[in-house]
C-alpha cells in the first residue's frame, strides 16, 4: 500500500484551472508574447555557469521568472542561480542522507522534487524551507527519479518498479498510484522509467524508459501504457529528461551527449525524429529546462569521478 505523511506546515491552497481550450489560449496570447521577450532580452545572457563542487547535479527546473533551480544528489540540496547573470547560491540546505534528482516548479512557487529513495519533497521557494515530504515507497528497490506536473497532481516515476504516484499539487490529498501495464516492459537491474511530461492534449502522460530506450503514452486512469512508435530513429537509449513544447518533445539522452528532437503527432501515437542537439559542452547532460529559446542542461558527469572536488556546471543551447 502507498502511505503519504505530510509534515505540519502544508502548501497553500491553489487554484486549480483545466481545460485544454484555457490552456491553449494562454500559449496562444501572453505566453508566445513573453517569449519573443525573453529571447531578445536574454541574447545576451551566459550560455554556461559554475555549480558547486562536487554538487552532483541531475535535475533542473525553470519557472515564471529566469531562475533555474538544480538538485543534489550529495545531499538534497537546491542550487538556484539568476540565468541573467550566472551567479546563483544553494538556497535549500538539504541534508545528509538525501537526494534531489527530478524537479519540476509549479505556478506557485512549489517545487516539487523527486528524491530518489522512495521520497518526494515539496519546498516553498519563497522561503526555501520544505512544505511536504510524501514517503511514496520503502526505501529500498526503488528509483523516485523524475516529475511532471498535470491537472491536479504532481506524477512521480519509479525507475525500479512498474508504477508512476501521483501526489497532489497544493492540496490535502492522498498518493495516487498507477500501475504500468499495456505495452510496458520493466526489466531488471536498470534504469526504466525516467523523465515524464504530459500528452499535447492534456489527457495522459509521456514516460521515457531509459533501457532499452522507449516512448511510451500513458492512460491516467487506467495506467495503460502504448508504445509510441518512432519514425527516423531506432530508439531513445539513455533516455533520461523530457521536456515538450507543444507538439514537440525534446530527449535527453545522457550518455549520447545528445538531445534528440522529435514531431508528436496530436494523439502522441507517433513520434517523428526532426533533428538532433549536441554539443561540445555536453558532459552527459541529463535533464533539460526551458527559458525563452533556450535549452538548459545540467552535465551530471557520470563518466567522471563523483567526489567532492569534481567541477560542475549547467549549459544553455538554443531550441
Amino acid at each position: 500500500m502507498t502511505r503519504s505523511h505530510r509534515n505540519h506546515t502544508q502548501p497553500s491552497r491553489r487554484t486549480i484551472i483545466s481545460g485544454g481550450a484555457v490552456a491553449a489560449l494562454a500559449v496562444a496570447t501572453g505566453t508566445a508574447t513573453a517569449g519573443a521577450a525573453t529571447a531578445a532580452q536574454g541574447a545576451t545572457w551566459p550560455t554556461e555557469f559554475p555549480l558547486p563542487d562536487g554538487f552532483l547535479p541531475e535535475g533542473i527546473a525553470i519557472g515564471r521568472k529566469p531562475y533555474a533551480y538544480m538538485g543534489s544528489r550529495a545531499n538534497g540540496a537546491v542550487y538556484r542561480t539568476d540565468l541573467r547573470t550566472g551567479r546563483g547560491e544553494v538556497f535549500y540546505e538539504g541534508a545528509a542522507g538525501t537526494v534531489a534528482v527530478g524537479l519540476k516548479l509549479d505556478d506557485d512557487g512549489l517545487l516539487y522534487v523527486a528524491g530518489n529513495t522512495g521520497v518526494a519533497r515539496v519546498i516553498d521557494t519563497r522561503s526555501g524551507k520544505p512544505v511536504a515530504t510524501y514517503q511514496l515507497t520503502e526505501a529500498a528497490g526503488h528509483f523516485i527519479n523524475d516529475v511532471a506536473l498535470l491537472g491536479d497532481r504532481a506524477w512521480f516515476t519509479d525507475s525500479r518498479d512498474n508504477a508512476l504516484y501521483g501526489v497532489p499539487r497544493g492540496r490535502k490529498g492522498e498518493v495516487r498510484t498507477l500501475r504500468l501495464g499495456g505495452d510496458w516492459v520493466q526489466t531488471p537491474d536498470v534504469i526504466n522509467a525516467n523523465g515524464i511530461v504530459g500528452t499535447p492534449d492534456g489527457r495522459g502522460l509521456i514516460v521515457v524508459s531509459s533501457s532499452p530506450g522507449k516512448l511510451y503514452r500513458v492512460h491516467l486512469k487506467t495506467g495503460h501504457a502504448t508504445e509510441i512508435t518512432l519514425v527516423g530513429a531506432a530508439n531513445v537509449v539513455n533516455g533520461d529528461g523530457l521536456l515538450r513544447v507543444g507538439r514537440t518533445l525534446y530527449v535527453v539522452q545522457n550518455r549520447l551527449n545528445l538531445i534528440s528532437v522529435f514531431d508528436l503527432d496530436a494523439r502522441a501515437a507517433t513520434a517523428t525524429l526532426r533533428r538532433t542537439i549536441t554539443d561540445p559542452r555536453f558532459d552527459v547532460p541529463t535533464t533539460a529546462a526551458r527559458w525563452g529559446e533556450r535549452l538548459y542542461l545540467v552535465n551530471a558527469r557520470f563518466t567522471s569521478p563523483q567526489e567532492p572536488g569534481t567541477t560542475f556546471n549547467a549549459v544553455a543551447v538554443r531550441l
